[in-house]
């Protein structure tokens, strides 16, 4: 048997006798279903190549600034990730993880940091998003703490220019422009009731002390948030990343996408039974 294989065996048998399941996951996740996951300015200004010709890259346009400089702008980035996101199919790995999680005593919760909804999408309802969520929007000027629904905002895109053709949704407040309810880099504005709320009830069902194993996708180091809180719940893990499966000591590391490794662990599971 050579490593993978024992490894994969290892996470079997983690799956298998645990009472709970744990999903955290990062960018990475997305891949399998078509996703851009944003590995450097050359991944990022491939999806954007007016962007490349601005010379702006990821975290330079992921910032509130430019709601404030240039609204359309980023309208029309963010827009253009709202319409790819609404249209986008989680790939057959969230049916696995959904089968798993129904399996299990005490269920599932999901902790990531991507904002796409795809894990709603798939049916998880205990999902805590801890960098917020496209589908929602909240007042640029923060008026009241409020977060409302992105449903009704349909983008009107020029993709050539990146640019938002039709207006920008607003506060229903105060009329101010509004701008997805998403931690972005350097934001000191985001309002972060809903992720809050979200992560209460993610920490209450660990509270509840069931047998959980982690399941981690996806999830880098260059923004660590995801992997931190892996290793910080203090229970065995997974860690799939096909490039940077390095584990500790109560983790196994596999080396592969996301979709095949969830393949490839059901199929033992499916053998064993």
């Amino acid at each position: 048997m050579n490593a993978l294989d024992a490894a994969l065996a290892r996470a079997a048998a983690l799956i298998r006798d645990a009472d709970g399941l744990l999903i955290t996951a990062g960018a990475g996740m997305g891949v399998d279903s078509g996703l851009p996951d944003f590995r450097g300015p050359e991944g990022f200004w491939r999806a954007y190549p007016a962007l490349r010709a601005a010379g702006l890259r990821f975290e330079q346009i992921a910032d509130p600034v430019h709601f404030r400089r240039d609204p359309q702008l980023a309208w029309g980035f963010y827009g253009h990730r709202l319409a790819l996101y609404r249209a986008t199919q989680p790939h057959a790995g969230f049916s696995v993880l959904a089968r798993w999680a129904q399996a299990r005593l005490a269920g599932s919760c999901v902790f990531t940091s991507n904002v796409d909804g795809q894990f709603q999408k798939a049916g998880f309802a205990q999902v805590c998003e801890a960098h917020g969520s496209i589908h929602h929007l909240q007042c640029i000027d923060d008026c009241r703490g409020d977060v409302w629904s992105a449903a009704g905002f349909v983008p009107e895109l020029d993709p050539v220019r990146c640019r938002l053709l039709n207006h920008p949704p607003r506060c229903p407040h105060c009329g101010a422009l509004a701008r997805p309810n998403i931690l972005m880099f350097g934001d000191a504005e985001w309002q972060p009731r809903r992720a809050q709320a979200q992560e209460q009830r993610l920490l209450e069902w660990l509270g509840l002390g069931a047998r959980s194993v982690v399941v981690e996708l996806g999830a880098g180091g260059a923004i660590p948030t995801v992997r931190r809180f892996t290793e910080r719940s203090g229970l065995p893990y997974l860690r799939i990343n096909p490039l940077e499966p390095q584990a500790g000591p109560l983790g196994v590391g596999l080396p592969l996408g996301a979709a095949d490794a969830l393949a490839r662990i059901d199929a033992r599971l499916g053998a064993a039974a």
